[in-house]
């Protein structure tokens, strides 16, 4: 049985020896390995909520070089372009096609409330996202 776990507890990561040299790249490029792993799960809880994602993600995929927006250090992030390979790739099944778009969307609403908080200095505090059950049901 698979132990629960608790705060303040270990986890072991292993990588694969065919580790993409650019996944090997990012860990290294780490200062604080587990916070940068942290802040990658809070966002992909941001944007799905929480679900196992071995039940989303392909058993086989590509490596990173083959993906329009795998980029070197200092570049600036291509997030649509790296959604529109995700979509070919996953193009054979509508379920995974339709994560990519919620994804692309919760992406432009983000980049579009950034702009906003940008523009006005009326709050010091970021405005809650508010997620409803369509939203949920989207994703999953």
């Amino acid at each position: 049985m698979k132990k629960t776990k608790l705060p303040g507890g270990n986890i072991s990561l292993k990588t694969k020896k065919t580790e993409d040299p650019q996944v090997m790249a990012w860990l290294n490029a780490q200062t604080n390995l587990m916070d940068s792993l942290r802040y990658l799960v809070e966002n992909e809880i941001k944007l799905h909520g929480i679900r196992n994602l071995q039940s989303y993600i392909p058993m086989e995929r590509s490596g990173l070089q083959e993906w329009p927006g795998a980029r070197a250090a200092g570049e600036p992030p291509d997030s649509r372009a790296v959604v529109a390979s995700a979509r070919q790739q996953l193009a054979a099944g509508a379920e995974e096609t339709a994560e990519f778009d919620a994804f692309d969307a919760a992406a432009e609403a983000e980049a579009e409330s950034d702009e906003e908080a940008e523009g006005s200095d009326t709050s010091s505090e970021p405005a809650a996202e508010e997620i409803d059950d369509e939203d949920i049901e989207a994703w999953s």
